[in-house]
């Protein structure tokens, strides 16, 4: 199930959650094993994801930056891949990703999409539906320490 979808019929990126990467196991039942899609008429690509819950909420967060007409880094720090969408890139008049897999492979991609009206809405249903799919069903009662929601 995609929790990102953006494309203008030439170029997509793609945020696909596969499933949980350990269901029943406290405390990584809730981190969802996903992968990122790339696909353009000159490059294409796959790489691995763990989105921990925080990073889902941080998508919801995002998308209320971006409906500001205002940048936004998802997923940074530390971890890879690094994935920055531009509400608009002035250089291209549209909006645009990049992704950077720094601790990884080192590629750097960058993506401009012509995207329509109400893509923003789109994201949120789809973000939706990641949240019906694979509820958070873990709870940290204090740092280490973990329970099932009731």
């Amino acid at each position: 199930m995609d929790l990102i979808q953006l494309s203008d019929g030439d170029n997509s990126f793609r945020v696909r959650v596969l499933g949980r990467r350990m269901p029943g196991v406290l405390p990584l039942h809730d981190l969802l094993d996903a992968e990122v899609l790339i696909k353009s008429g000159f490059v294409g690509g796959r790489l691995a994801l763990g989105l921990f819950p925080a990073d889902v909420d941080g998508w919801d967060r995002a998308l209320d930056v971006l409906a500001a007409g205002h940048d936004v880094v998802w997923i940074d720090g530390d971890r890879s891949p690094e994935i920055r969408v531009q509400a608009l890139d002035e250089e291209h008049e549209t909006s645009a990703v990049r992704v950077e897999d720094v601790t990884g492979s080192g590629v750097h991609v960058f993506l401009p999409l012509c995207l329509e009206e109400g893509w923003i809405d789109d994201q949120r249903r789809l973000l939706h539906q990641v949240r019906q799919e694979w509820p958070r069903e873990v709870l940290e009662t204090s740092p280490g320490a973990y329970e099932w929601r009731r």
